[in-house]
This record gives structure tokens, C-alpha cells and sequence, in this order.
């Protein structure tokens, strides 16, 4: 589903070059749930801009589905990330002047899609993720779980390859949080979502049936949940305090 091979990314500053992603090579295959972990400048925020062509990377190469996405030009790139891909962000970026209903047809809007098709879809995405009693209202009115489960539905509006999610649990508090991550979990059993997660949060990671933890750049480990989440929870902890050189387990 999706190769990064031997990636390497680097910004400069000056005189000076900052090497941010050095070498970085993983799989995720169709219908899993990876998280990324590591702490800040790890470069797992880097790595998912580079997996979605917002930024250009120097070598490597990255492959969606078999085809290197970094080759496509602009207009090719501009349908895979309405079409194959789907975001998740930390803030929402839901549009305020449409209904919840509305922003998560907004991929299929785009497409110029028949109406009855996009509105079976959405509602479907909405019964599905607990969220259809808030369909007619708008993003101001709704609280921020809610706004969070209706960035998933639309994510998945086009049944993409891939969902990119970039902390999508962080500005959320703990129980609305971890309706999102059922809602990760509810579209990977009941649609076969691919989902790659960029988190700093231990709990949400213990959902996903991979973690890569990243430091300094590199891959530090890859763990594989083969237990219970709250088992796997702890293992991530004591992973998080060697990553930290045994001082405490959370990430910055």
C-alpha cells in the first residue's frame, strides 16, 4: 500500500544544514493502523508532509499504491490527495459556513459527484461515527470530538488508499480523544481504512496495530501490538522511557 524507502530530508538555515529525516524506511499495508511516535524534532511530522508531497524531500523514494507520488505533476498530485488520500488535522479545518453534513461531502463536492451517491455516503459516515443528530448544524456549534469524528467521516468520504492524521487527539480532551480513536478503529474494521497516525499521545498509539518510533530522525523501533491495548499501552511506556534515556515517559 504505501513503501517509503531510504528517505532523507534536510532543511537549511543559513550556513547551516539541519538533517531531519535520515534514511527512513518502512511499509504500511492495506487496512492497517500505524502509528508514528517520537519526541519533538523527531521529524514524524516532516515524514507525513513528505508522505502527503507537501514538502519535497531530497532522496528516497515514496510509493502510494505502487506509483512515486513525488513524479506525478500538479494537477495528478491535486486528484490523488482528493481522491487517494485522506487528512486529519490537529485543527479541524472544517469550513464554517457549511453544515457538518456539508464539510464531509466537501471531497465528493469537488469531484462534481451524483448528489444521491454523496448524500447515501455521508450518511452512512455519519450514523456511523455517532454524529448524525448534528448533520444541519455547524462547526461552531458542535463540541470538539465531534468536530474531530466529522474531519474522519470526510477523510474517508472518497474511500481513500490512505488516511494521514496529524495529532488528531491533541486538542481534544481525554474521553473525546479516545472517540476519535474509535472512530479510527470503527473505519479500519468496518471499511478496511489504511491509516498512518502521527501521535504524541501513548494511549491513542496503543490502538493501532503497528507503532514506528522515531528519534532524532531515525527509526528507533517498530513495535507490533500482538495484546490487549492496555497491554500494549504499557510496553509503549517503557519504550517512551528508553527513548527518553529512562526519565519519564511522555513526549514533547
Amino acid at each position: 500500500m504505501l513503501q517509503v524507502n531510504h528517505l532523507y530530508k534536510s532543511y537549511q538555515s543559513g550556513n547551516v544544514t539541519y538533517n531531519v529525516l535520515k534514511d527512513v524506511s518502512f511499509t504500511i499495508r492495506k487496512g492497517e493502523f500505524v502509528g508514528i511516535m517520537g519526541s519533538s524534532g523527531s521529524g514524524k511530522t516532516t515524514l507525513l508532509n513528505c508522505i502527503s508531497c507537501f514538502i519535497p524531500y531530497e532522496k528516497g523514494e515514496i510509493l502510494l499504491n505502487g506509483t512515486k507520488i513525488a513524479a506525478l505533476d500538479e494537477e495528478q498530485m491535486a486528484e490523488v490527495r482528493n481522491e487517494k488520500l485522506g487528512f486529519v488535522f490537529q485543527d479541524f479545518m472544517l469550513l464554517d459556513g457549511l453544515t457538518i453534513f456539508e464539510n464531509i461531502c466537501l471531497p465528493k463536492i469537488i469531484k462534481n459527484a451524483p448528489y444521491k451517491k454523496m448524500e447515501s455516503r455521508a450518511k452512512k459516515l455519519l450514523t456511523m461515527f455517532g454524529i448524525r443528530e448534528v448533520g444541519n448544524k455547524y462547526p461552531v456549534e458542535i463540541s470538539g470530538g465531534q468536530k474531530q469524528r466529522t474531519a474522519v467521516a470526510r477523510a474517508l468520504m472518497n474511500n481513500p488508499l490512505l488516511i494521514l492524521a496529524d495529532e488528531p487527539t491533541g486538542n481534544l480532551d481525554s474521553k473525546s480523544g479516545a472517540a476519535v480513536i474509535g472512530a479510527f478503529t470503527e473505519a479500519k474494521e468496518e471499511l478496511g481504512a489504511t491509516i498512518c497516525m502521527v501521535t504524541h499521545d501513548s494511549f491513542s498509539a496503543s490502538y493501532c496495530d503497528r507503532v514506528i518510533v522515531m528519534k532524532d530522525g531515525h527509526i528507533f523501533k517498530e513495535m507490533v501490538r500482538s495484546s490487549r491495548p492496555t497491554a500494549f499501552h504499557d510496553e509503549l511506556l517503557l519504550v517512551l522511557k528508553e527513548l527518553n534515556g529512562g526519565v519519564g515517559n511522555e513526549l514533547g
